[in-house]
C-alpha cells in the first residue's frame, strides 16, 4: 500500500491537513454545526425520549423509549468525539459518523418505501439524516480528491 493509500484507510487527509484547519471554509463549520446538533439531538433523546416520539408523530412505548435513549447515546458520543479530536482522529470520527448517517439514511428511504411510518416522520427524519450524509459525503469526496 503507498503513502496516499495508507492515509485514506487509517483517515488520514492526503494533504496532512485535519478535517477543519483554517481554511477549510463553510465545510469545516458545517461539520462542526452538525456534531453540535448530534449532541443537543442526542441530550434529548436521553432525557425525553416519549417528547421525541411525541414530536415525531410516534406512539411512545417503553420499547421505543429504550431504543430512542440507545440512539441518544450513539449521537452524543459521535458529536463529542468529532469535537474533541484534531488531525487523523477528527477524520477518523467524521467518516465514523457518516458510515451511521449512510446506514440511518438507507433505513428511512426502506422505511419510506415500505409505508409502514407516518410519512411525515420518515420524511423528516430521512432528510435530516441525508442532509448530515451529504456533508459528509462532501468532505470524504474532498479528502479523497
Amino acid at each position: 500500500m503507498n503513502t496516499r493509500e495508507e492515509s485514506i484507510v487509517s483517515g488520514g487527509e492526503r494533504t496532512g491537513t485535519s478535517a477543519d484547519e483554517p481554511g477549510e471554509g463553510a465545510l469545516a463549520v458545517a461539520l462542526r454545526g452538525l456534531a453540535a446538533g448530534r449532541i443537543v439531538l442526542g441530550a434529548a433523546a436521553l432525557v425525553a425520549p416519549n417528547a421525541m416520539a411525541k414530536a415525531s408523530g410516534v406512539r411512545p412505548t417503553p420499547e421505543l423509549g429504550y431504543m430512542t435513549r440507545i440512539f441518544g447515546a450513539r449521537a452524543i458520543a459521535l458529536g463529542l468525539g468529532y469535537l474533541t479530536a484534531s488531525g487523523r482522529d477528527r477524520s477518523r470520527w467524521q467518516r465514523l459518523a457518516l458510515l451511521v448517517d449512510v446506514i440511518d439514511t438507507a433505513h428511512g428511504a426502506a422505511r419510506l418505501a415500505r409505508g409502514d411510518l407516518p410519512r411525515p416522520t420518515a420524511l423528516g427524519y430521512t432528510a435530516l439524516t441525508g442532509a448530515y450524509m451529504a456533508v459528509g459525503a462532501t468532505r470524504l469526496a474532498r479528502d479523497l480528491a
